[in-house]
């Protein structure tokens, strides 16, 4: 079933700025911790819209990702009726297709996959994400030159290939689900648009 999506995307993590993992480097705690969140402004599932839902993941690498061996969580927007969050989790646990089905041979254990009241709030040069019975992660762009954003291209592991990633800094990452926990400030963040299809 043709579908697609776009929007914008947010991830804050326990790394430091910028995150290594993004390179392939080892993650500068030794394991990573991370929350990341969808917010789909326009989106078809074959005839199922999926406009102004939201998806959140949590997961958890022991090591440098490059490796695998990855711990995931799935959170579906819990105002999708039942064809939205099929269509929701098919994409974004990349077995729809599309560009997440490339991280599927680094999972090495899925956590679970629940409905969850999400919240996703954008700004120039801010992002918020709260998710019910996870927590939330705050983040702001790192001013660049001539007070500028600071952009990365080009890096390996893009959760949004082909466009710009802002790099930013937590002023907040507090989570934990699933045995999980993550509670850091001034640590890494990015934000960019997305698009994906299949």
């Amino acid at each position: 079933m043709a579908w697609h999506v776009n929007g914008t995307y947010m991830e804050a993590c326990n790394c430091d700025t910028v995150c290594p993992c993004v390179f392939f480097s080892p993650p500068t705690e030794g394991d990573c911790t991370v929350v990341l969140g969808w917010h789909i402004d326009k989106g078809e599932f074959g005839d199922t819209t999926l406009d102004g839902l939201n998806v959140a993941m949590l997961a958890h690498s022991p090591g440098n990702m490059k490796d695998g061996n990855w711990k995931v969580a799935l959170y579906l927007d819990d105002t999708a009726d039942e064809a939205q969050s099929q269509a929701l989790a098919g994409i974004f646990s990349g077995q729809a297709g599309g560009h997440l089905a490339n991280l599927g041979p680094l999972i090495g254990e899925v956590l679970g996959a629940r409905p969850a009241t999400i919240r996703f709030d954008s700004k120039s040069a801010d992002m918020k994400l709260a998710v019910e019975g996870l927590g939330q992660a705050e983040i702001a762009a790192i001013e660049g030159q001539g007070g500028g954003i600071v952009q990365l291209t080009g890096h390996p592991l893009a959760i949004s290939p082909g466009e710009a990633a802002t790099v930013a800094r937590s002023k907040s990452t507090k989570i934990s689900d699933y045995g999980l926990e993550c509670n850091v400030s001034g640590k890494a963040g990015l934000f960019a648009p997305y698009a994906y299809s299949g």
